[in-house]
């Protein structure tokens, strides 16, 4: 329970210094927002992405008279699904039509109390760092009036705006090393990225899901941050680090996921069974990220850029695969049940590795049908032709414009 009285308090307080504050980059997303008349919207995404950025960029622009609220405010660690009754008083005093609600999920059975807020015709934007905010449960929870829109680190673009750097192999290398983190980007203090990583491990998992087990959690994170871009299994991850089930480590991948910190890519199959059980594919949200808390004192490029370029697609796209079969392609992008996008990631092309990964391009744009794919490379340019398929090499940053 919470008192009235301190619920006014810090409202008057963020605002304040939502006031006062200043909002940096303008975001990219931000024209994509959708007008607020009909739907609530949901922006999501992994702690410290800019969402509050976003919201109060927003806030500026078009609804500066909306009534504001932080959830994750430790003056608010007591407050229950009872104390919005509270709130309500205190909205209602202040004639607030427009609710933005930073981090509301932390409390439990909010969905209800936004539900209401629509039905009395309120318009509600919210954001969170976790992914449940996306779930086609949701949807049912507020009646399917909301849209969501995922919110990640700077991309290739605001990175190079924000830098104020021109799009060259020379800023691809820096933002291949700093990411886009914003507050990292602007700092480079690692130990932002290491409470980052942190913060997730512990509160947004440990804590949500009541994970006892806290030290194998870490450990396994450092692990898979350390191996970006290559295969993992449940099975092979319980027998290394001793978990007592596959289920255990399904479940950890699981939150993992949910909170951004990494993604699991699996193989292309079009039977969903056979996409469970092969191994998947482990990225993490931000290179930074992975150079800051990685274990490896030797990084590996090439993988580095691959997790770069799986970002890149993600920000776009939802459904993506990696295709194995005689050979391996790195990246089918599903668009519609159709490949969109396929693409072969390699740091640098040899005379060694040249028939490997061409193989293994051309193997996949054979079995999908495709005229055109990409190997993306960090500085070359070429291209290669086999039976009426084209393999067209790039450098990154050309891929990324």
């Amino acid at each position: 329970m919470i008192l009235r009285s301190t619920l006014e308090e810090v409202a008057q307080a963020q605002k304040s210094n939502l006031n006062h504050r200043d909002t940096g980059l303008v975001r990219h997303q931000l024209v994509k927002l959708p007008d607020l008349s009909t739907h609530t919207l949901i922006i999501s995404g992994i702690r410290r992405c800019g969402k509050s950025t976003v919201l109060h960029q927003w806030l500026q622009q078009h609804y500066s008279e909306a009534f504001y609220l932080n959830f994750e405010d430790p003056r608010l660690f007591d407050m229950e699904l009872n104390d919005f009754t509270r709130l309500d008083h205190i909205i209602i005093e202040r004639k607030h039509k427009v609710l933005f609600f930073d981090e509301i999920q932390v409390i439990d059975g909010w969905e209800r109390y936004v539900r209401q807020k629509m039905d009395d015709g309120f318009q509600v934007v919210i954001t969170g760092s976790n992914a449940s905010l996306l779930s086609s449960e949701l949807g049912t929870k507020l009646t399917g009036r909301h849209i969501t829109k995922e919110l990640f680190p700077f991309s290739w673009k605001e990175f190079c705006e924000f830098k104020s750097l021109k799009e060259s192999e020379a800023a691809l290398n820096s933002y291949l090393q700093t990411g886009g983190f914003p507050e990292f980007v602007k700092t480079r203090n690692d130990d932002i990225l290491h409470q980052l990583f942190e913060d997730i491990l512990l509160r947004d998992i440990a804590v949500r899901y009541r994970v006892k087990d806290v030290k194998t959690l870490q450990q396994l994170a450092l692990y898979l941050v350390s191996n970006v871009g290559n295969l993992v299994t449940g099975n092979k991850i319980k027998s290394q680090f001793g978990i007592g089930a596959t289920s255990t480590v399904m479940e950890y991948f699981s939150h993992l996921e949910q909170t951004w910190l990494l993604q699991f890519v699996p193989k292309f199959s079009y039977s969903i069974r056979k996409q469970s059980v092969n191994p998947r594919k482990v990225y993490a949200i931000d290179t930074g990220l992975i150079n800051a808390n990685s274990k490896s004192f030797t990084h590996d490029h090439g993988r580095v850029l691959e997790n770069l370029v799986f970002l890149h697609l993600r920000r776009n796209f939802k459904k993506i695969f990696y295709f194995a079969e005689n050979g391996e392609c790195d990246f089918v992008v599903m668009d519609k049940e159709q490949p969109a996008i396929i693409a072969q990631v390699c740091y640098e092309l040899t005379p060694d590795n040249l028939d490997r990964e061409l193989n293994g391009l051309f193997e996949a744009l054979d079995f999908f049908d495709m005229e055109k794919g990409y190997l993306i490379t960090m500085n070359q340019t070429d291209q290669f032709d086999k039976n009426g398929k084209i393999a067209e090499v790039l450098p990154c940053h050309r891929f990324f414009s």
